[in-house]
């Protein structure tokens, strides 16, 4: 339990259903169509899209999603694929005779179709209750009359205000500047686009005049999207991957989505005596560290569309191989070197219901406001999600038409017994499958309760760079430099965490990270 004399918030209960996400009117939305005899599905997705508004800078319609799914009288969790591919004319070689060596982030050809709207559409026809008329009316009402901006959305806003160019600059900027808190934004033709999928499902945004917006766009921007590209889209059901760590079962999404990635850092951390190091101390900070660089160099090799190397990254000797090669007094500088023996051949709402249907929805546009670029007409921001490709010739991952690239972002489920007992996930591009470690550890090593096991203090080494939160005390970021880290102060705080836990007496327990705006709230 909390200390009540510092500042912090408790956990939400409830027994009919709950909804978590890092929005609150999101949050009230969801709850509002479950009460409207909706059920979590319904819920999830007009909680979902509504982000899109509230939160602009980190998802919308021109995005992708990723679903598991709980079911009542399903044997086994369901995974839902709305990841959307690379228009079929891009080509590597073009790319690299340009002269580009890396995948570029704010031009067309970082842009992939969006899968969003077709999974959504897909999950409400074969999981809803509601038609989508009644799951998108909140976010076409919102779009219209306005929502006022929240603190940590404007401060997200200002940092990424000159990402937008053209259109979406007049589209997402007022009189040229990021709003600030409590002002209102609005995005009416947001709302027109949302009554057209409405009335007629998926159609309304992968044929007729919104995908001839996108595709015109697009190709005065120098893009190689079709029409055919927007209308061949297609989300895909697949099967989830799971792994152990302690009492839970952690099930995670199958490449294309880098699920894999947090399975094999969990059971690299396995290795270790996580439970007898001080929670927010340096040794489990550089434990976790090294780790996460393994599994890391691990997944920048393996995953792509599909995986073929997913049973080595979830193999347990492939764990315990590179545990080995973690020096528990010095930073590794680099993982590539020394894991290459071993290795030889990325906004989020959780909703439970009162049947105990799960769903744990992530849908994002990668980077803040994407690829920075917007349709011109309907001003639908355009992700980056190509920027997730390598330029490395014959790479699995390599950039190629109709492909997939590898994407960061990961909706979580914990089972056990064979029964989930809670959906969450954890925001933040490439943290992700450090959170969802991170954030199971607590659970499991540290017996954290739900709230507690989210406000904790994070870090995180990216490419070099190990942020530390200032949660830290001053004297374990001296220790970690003192280990050969490269120690920083993230100018954002780390990742969001949303979760909602399923008790053993029916009672739903619901955890939202301070470090955004949402909440948990249930009936």
């Amino acid at each position: 339990m909390r200390d009540f004399h510092l500042p912090g918030r408790s956990a939400t209960f409830a027994t009919n259903g709950m909804c978590a996400t890092s929005h609150p009117l999101a949050a009230k939305v969801a709850l509002d169509i479950l009460e409207a005899g909706g059920n979590a599905v319904d819920a999830a997705i007009a909680g979902a899209v509504l982000l899109g508004i509230c939160e602009p800078q980190m998802t919308g319609i021109g995005g992708d999603c990723f679903v598991l799914l709980d079911a009542p009288g399903q044997d086994n969790v369901i995974a839902l694929n709305g990841s959307g591919r690379a228009p079929q004319a891009l080509n590597a070689d073009d790319l690299r005779a340009k002269g580009l060596t890396t995948m570029p982030l704010n031009q067309p050809e970082a842009v992939t179709i969006p899968g969003a709207i077709d999974a959504f559409c897909r999950l409400s026809k074969d999981w809803g209750t509601l038609d989508l008329a009644q799951v998108f009316a909140p976010a076409i009402h919102y779009a219209e009359a306005g929502v006022p901006v929240a603190p940590r959305v404007a401060f997200d806003w200002a940092i990424a205000q000159d990402a937008l160019k053209g259109t979406a600059r007049d589209s997402y900027l007022l009189n040229g500047k990021a709003p600030k808190i409590g002002q209102i934004f609005r995005s009416p033709m947001q709302a027109d686009v949302l009554r057209k999928i409405a009335a007629e499902g998926r159609n309304g945004f992968y044929q007729g005049e919104i995908a001839e917006d996108m595709v015109t766009s697009l190709q005065a921007m120098g893009g190689a999207h079709t029409l055919d590209d927007f209308d061949q889209t297609s989300c895909q059901y697949t099967d989830p991957i799971s792994g152990h760590y302690g009492k839970f079962e952690l099930v995670e999404h199958p490449p294309n989505g880098q699920g894999a990635t947090a399975i094999l850092l969990a059971n690299i951390l396995s290795h270790f005596d996580i439970a007898d190091m001080a929670p927010d101390g340096a040794m489990r900070a550089h434990i976790e560290a090294e780790a996460s660089k393994l599994a890391y160099d691990a997944r920048n090799r393996f995953i792509a569309d599909p995986t073929e190397k997913l049973d080595h990254m979830l193999s347990s000797e492939t764990a315990k191989a590179l545990a080995g090669l973690i020096d528990t007094k010095r930073a590794m500088p680099s993982a590539n070197a020394l894991s290459e023996a071993v290795h030889k051949d990325t906004v989020y709402i959780t909703v439970v219901d009162k049947d105990r249907m799960s769903v744990s929805l992530i849908y994002s546009i990668f980077h803040s406001f994407g690829a920075g670029l917007a349709s011109n007409k309907y001003g639908i921001l355009f992700q980056n999600r190509g920027a997730g490709f390598t330029l490395e010739k014959n790479h699995p991952n390599e950039a190629g038409g109709g492909k997939r690239p590898m994407h960061t972002i990961i909706p979580g489920i914990l089972r056990q017994n064979d029964k989930t007992i809670m959906p969450f996930g954890v925001m933040g591009g490439a943290y992700q499958p450090n959170g969802h470690a991170r954030f199971v550890s607590n659970l499991t090593d540290f017996n954290m309760d739900l709230q507690t096991a989210i406000d904790a203090p994070r870090s995180f080494s990216d490419a070099g760079d190990m942020k530390v939160e200032r949660g830290y005390a001053p004297e374990v970021r001296q220790q970690l430099a003192d280990m050969g880290h490269n120690v920083s102060i993230p100018e954002v705080a780390i990742g969001g965490a949303q979760a909602i836990l399923i008790r053993e007496d029916g009672v739903l327990e619901g955890a939202s990270d301070a470090r955004k705006d949402g909440c948990a709230l249930g009936y």
